[in-house]
């Protein structure tokens, strides 16, 4: 997978932040999206577990990470994230039904449709009617 070049923190975010803070988010940010341990983020600030967990609630109270439950070596713990990671991943959910909906999967000319054909999905009228349609069912739920 493609390494993700995450934004600098905004000015005002950065300044309201502590060294420490500025430091954890830095080595959080160097895991990715594997994310760190927060026992392990605290032994490399040279933090006890006390203010680790202290630090680790303060940066997800900014919003600034995502803090999920972990077992690491039977214990349980919690894995970090930074939280914008977690916001640029898209979710795309398509359901059969409304794939079954596009009246091209009933054409009988499916087959031998394709752009610059007899058979044209850019010129065929059924095509056409059924998104226009759509488009003014999804006009008008927007209007009400």
């Amino acid at each position: 997978m493609a390494a993700t070049i995450e934004p600098p923190l905004g000015g005002e975010q950065r300044s309201d932040l502590s060294e420490i803070e500025r430091r954890a988010l830095d080595i959080i940010r160097s895991r990715g999206e594997e994310g760190i341990y927060q026992h392990e983020l605290w032994k490399s600030l040279g933090l006890d577990s006390r203010e680790g967990s202290r630090l680790a609630l303060r940066l997800l109270k900014k919003g600034l990470i995502i803090r999920e439950p972990a077992v690491h070596n039977g214990r349980r713990t919690y894995k970090l994230f930074i939280a914008q990671q977690k916001r640029e991943k898209a979710r795309l959910s398509v359901s059969i039904g409304s794939a079954i909906e596009i009246p091209c999967f009933s054409c009988k000319n499916l087959e031998r449709c394709h752009l610059g054909g007899f058979f044209d999905p850019t010129t065929c009228p059924i095509l056409r009617n059924w998104l226009n349609a759509k488009i003014k069912m999804i006009k008008q739920a927007m209007s009400d």
